[in-house]
């Protein structure tokens, strides 16, 4: 049920502002998986009149819903926090890697763009990166200059509850502990 997305949400081209022209991202410590903090640089060094926009270009590359949950909210966690209904799904597979999965309506373009980022910085890490993701990771890309601190909270209750069903899924029964996961025989 993985999907590809590795490259599938690469980050808007955006233009270097003064304070962070030159420097070295790959440099940055964080506990926040490669491909999340990338997204998180792009979006602080912006200029704050772009962030918004960059906000609005992820939301239109959200991917869709695979067959199994699409028209099955039913199946999916509500986010009651988030102003516009917002639904979301996480698998932890046998590799220990994550798949996310998000449902909102296009009519809620920051609300999209946040859960686009989160698919295209999350989706597919371990599920060890997923839980070390810093709650307030979404803080350093400079939202919070450009999105009221309501739509804020919302952010940080999708992060919780995606975190909270990595966190249910690696405690299931019968599930091997994550440094015991081995490759099916083949």
């Amino acid at each position: 049920m993985a999907r590809p997305l590795a490259g599938a949400l690469s980050p808007p081209v955006l233009p270097a502002h003064p304070a962070t022209a030159g420097r070295d991202h790959a440099t940055v410590t964080t506990a926040a998986p490669e491909r999340l903090q990338r997204i998180v640089d792009l979006f602080a060094g912006a200029p704050k009149e772009l962030r918004v926009q960059a906000l609005l270009d992820y939301s239109r590359r959200l991917p869709p819903l695979p067959p199994d949950l699409a028209g099955n909210r039913h199946t999916m966690e509500r986010v009651p926090e988030c102003q516009t209904p917002f639904f979301l799904s996480t698998s932890v597979g046998d590799d220990g890697r994550v798949s996310l999965w998000f449902d909102v309506p296009a009519e809620a373009p920051t609300t999209r763009g946040f859960a686009a980022v989160l698919a295209g910085g999350l989706d597919g890490a371990p599920a060890e990166e997923v839980l070390a993701t810093p709650d307030d990771f979404y803080l350093r890309m400079g939202l919070a200059e450009v999105i009221s601190s309501l739509r804020l909270r919302g952010m940080g209750a999708i992060l919780a509850r995606l975190k909270r069903q990595v966190r249910d899924q690696l405690a299931a029964p019968g599930r091997p502990p994550a440094g015991d996961r081995t490759a099916p025989p083949g």
